[in-house]
């Protein structure tokens, strides 16, 4: 008797990813949108950038907590968890707190950035086994905590000077978000 091997069942996490996708995909939309106001408004003020900064972390956190919130009881999504209320933390943050330097608005910018990009770097790790090429998420994780790490380096530069840096930052993150969540809506339909 000739034994068929059945297609392997996509893991827990995987599956809880993969079936909120268009969040993801939400998630780079904002960042992509928050990169290019960078460029429209170039003669942006402090405060504005401090008020888009805040507005495009809280709508990430909320959008990165909905997509462990919604993945179910099962997967471990701990760390998207923690990225969302890390983003909606440093939302309030900023909202709350306006009439920040520069230098503590790039402060809080490196500190979320290296904090994301280290726990998508985690849960790629965790995704390893699930899915192929996790490499997306990984290049998101490390292109996070670079951006964060050069903001640390150069913190006397400012946030307005740094403003373009900001803006390509956001907008390769965006893309890279945007293609993982189609990746991810490829399982999701399989």
């Amino acid at each position: 008797m000739t034994h068929v091997a059945s297609p392997p069942v996509p893991g827990l996490l995987l599956h809880a990813l993969a079936k909120h996708w268009w969040v993801l995909l939400l998630r780079g939309i904002c960042a992509i949108l928050f990169g290019v106001l960078t460029f429209v408004w170039p003669g942006i003020t402090l405060l504005t950038l401090v008020l888009l900064y805040g507005a495009y972390a809280l709508a990430d956190g909320v959008l990165a907590l909905a997509e462990a919130v919604m993945g179910g009881a099962p997967a471990p999504r701990w760390w998207l968890a923690l990225v969302g209320l890390l983003g909606i933390a440093v939302g309030i943050l900023t909202f709350a707190w306006p009439g920040i330097t520069a230098l503590v608005l790039l402060l809080f910018i490196a500190g979320w950035a290296i904090a994301t990009g280290l726990l998508q770097i985690v849960g790629a790790i965790r995704l390893r086994k699930e899915i192929e090429n996790e490499w997306l998420l990984i290049a998101s994780g490390v292109l996070s905590v670079i951006f964060g790490l050069i903001l640390v380096v150069q913190p006397g530069t400012g946030a307005l000077a740094l403003l373009y840096v900001i803006g390509i930052y956001a907008i390769l993150y965006g893309i890279l978000e945007i293609w993982l969540s189609l990746r991810l809506r490829s399982h999701a339909t399989s």
